[in-house]
C-alpha cells in the first residue's frame, strides 16, 4: 500500500471525529450563548444558571445522537478492517 492511503484513512479519521464532536458541543454552545445573553440581560450572574443546561442539553444530544454516531464509527472500522488484506501485501 501507498503512503497516500494511509494519509486518506487518517484524513477520514479526522473528519469523522470533528463531525461527532460537533455533534455534542455545538448544541452545547447555542445554548450556553442563550443563557449568557439572558443573564447580561438581567444582570443574574449564577454559576449555575449557565452549566446546568448546557449539561442537559449535552447529554440529551448525546443520548439522541449516540446510535448515528456508533453506526458511522462501525461504518468506517469495517472499511479500515476490508484494508487490511491489501496493507499486509
Amino acid at each position: 500500500m501507498e503512503v497516500e492511503v494511509f494519509v486518506d484513512i487518517v484524513r477520514q479519521a479526522l473528519g469523522l471525529v470533528a463531525i461527532l464532536v460537533s455533534a455534542s458541543i455545538l448544541p452545547s454552545l447555542f445554548v450556553g450563548l442563550c443563557v449568557s445573553i439572558f443573564q447580561a440581560a438581567t444582570s443574574i450572574n449564577e454559576q449555575t444558571l449557565s452549566f446546568l443546561p448546557r449539561l442537559l442539553v449535552t447529554v440529551g444530544g448525546l443520548m439522541v445522537g449516540s446510535h448515528w454516531g456508533l453506526e458511522k464509527l462501525m461504518s468506517f472500522f469495517r472499511d479500515i478492517i476490508a484494508l487490511i488484506p491489501q496493507a499486509v501485501q
